[in-house]
């Protein structure tokens, strides 16, 4: 049975880094081709009012998307902890948690908050750029 539950850890582990990933991709992506068609609309912008409304869209549009993704990293990182902690407890129950380096735990909520930090920096450089060169 610890087998089972073992893997059955580490399988939610992998579909959770999984998620990580899709998560932060989409919105590092979204952040730039969002960048990317708002600089290329600055010029209509300043005689066009439909443009300068598109840019407002995917303004909203990069708010909104990011800050679902902040909450998915959060909770992603929340699940992380949960599954290793058991990880580490069924360890100790088995006399082996020597074989695993607690301090893996601190490294990993790093990563997840420097993931947020990029998630964050790339919308607000995305938002901000269009409008500076406006």
């Amino acid at each position: 049975m610890i087998k089972h539950v073992h893997k059955h850890i580490t399988s939610e582990l992998q579909q959770n880094t999984k998620t990580d990933v899709i998560f932060i991709l989409s919105s590092i992506i979204l952040n730039l081709i969002s960048l990317a068609i708002n600089s290329g609309m600055v010029e209509k912008s300043r005689t066009e009012g439909s443009a300068l409304a598109v840019m407002f869209v995917f303004v909203f549009l990069i708010v909104l998307v990011n800050i679902v993704v902040i909450f998915g990293l959060i909770k992603g990182k929340e699940t992380r902890s949960k599954l290793i902690n058991g990880l580490i407890t069924m360890y100790r129950d088995q006399d082996v948690a020597r074989y695993y380096d607690e301090s893996l735990l601190g490294n990993y909520n790093l990563r997840y908050n420097l993931f947020i930090l990029v998630v964050i920096c790339t919308g607000i450089i995305a938002t901000i750029v269009p409008f500076m060169l406006r």
